[in-house]
């Protein structure tokens, strides 16, 4: 058991690694929030199909199941999109560190979900994170807008989070991403008909852009999401939630040396940065000694 936990703790951070250079590529795609996520979510789907079909995987869920599927699909795509809109009217520094508050409020929330009591240590370490997430708003403000777009983005991540630990004892986790990318597709679709968006322009795009959004879609998408709802089977939704903390971390590193200028921070956020790594380390090693928390 202790190894499976292990090996899936270190998939959980090699997923949190791709996310971070999700942010990326959603500061280098140069269309719109809403565009991007539809056709994040179009092309996720069917590489995920076509990985079903190949496994031979049953596609069949319980009607009761797949209402749940749908409005996880809805959660994700306004996640996404919140998501990136936040990056492109702020900075990926910005967005990735207002992330941080996902561990406190799953904190909050997941024993509502699971029927757990709240552990004191977790609403502690969720509590250092806010304060290490005040010490950034203090010195970077001009990013407000930004922030509380990532902090829609982030509430609404913890919850179909939260959802999908549910989900996932009773099915595959490829199908879990098939249907929810199928529904976050299907609802954005339905959005812009309405908006009228679908216009001869929608289609022409970069060379550049077409290869980000794949890029997007395949390894950071269909690859990252469905590793992240498997690793739910050994490890709790705060878990995942804290572990990826870490993305901030990995996405401002990441950004300071391909996107550079913009991303250059203040000293004092970077001081916050470190304060969201302690965090996660602690959490890390009180959870290993912990027999208490059966839910590892």
């Amino acid at each position: 058991m202790q190894n499976d936990n292990l090996k899936s703790y270190l998939s959980l951070h090699f997923i949190v690694f791709i996310w971070g250079f999700t942010a990326i590529l959603g500061a280098l795609i140069t269309i719109d929030s809403d565009f991007l996520v539809w056709y994040r979510m179009f092309f996720a789907a069917v590489f995920i199909a076509v990985f079903i079909g190949i496994k031979k995987k049953s596609f069949r869920v319980s009607p009761k199941s797949f209402l749940k599927l749908i409005v996880v699909g809805l959660l994700i795509a306004l996640h996404w999109i919140f998501f990136f809109e936040a990056i492109k009217i702020s900075t990926v520094s910005i967005t990735l560190s207002v992330f941080s508050l996902g561990a406190f409020f799953a904190s909050l929330l997941e024993p509502l979900f699971f029927g757990r009591r709240i552990l004191w240590y977790e609403v502690f370490f969720g509590m250092i994170i806010i304060a290490g997430l005040g010490l950034i708003m203090q010195v970077e403000i001009h990013y407000l807008n930004g922030m509380v777009l990532a902090l829609v983005s982030i509430i609404l991540g913890v919850l179909f989070t939260l959802m999908n630990g549910k989900l996932i004892k009773d099915h595959d986790p490829s199908v879990i991403s098939f249907y929810e990318f199928l529904a976050g597709f299907f609802f954005i679709t339905i959005y812009f008909l309405f908006q009228g968006k679908f216009t001869s322009d929608f289609f022409v795009m970069t060379t550049k852009n077409w290869i980000l959004i794949l890029i997007l879609a395949s390894v950071c998408t269909a690859y990252a999401f469905t590793a992240s709802v498997m690793v739910m089977r050994q490890l709790s939704p705060y878990t995942v939630m804290l572990t990826t903390n870490l993305e901030p971390v990995y996405g401002i590193v990441l950004a300071f040396f391909i996107i550079g200028g913009k991303e250059k921070m203040s000293t004092a956020f970077y001081i916050g940065a470190v304060i969201i790594v302690i965090t996660v380390i602690l959490n890390g090693v009180i959870k290993h000694y912990r027999k208490e928390d059966q839910l590892e």
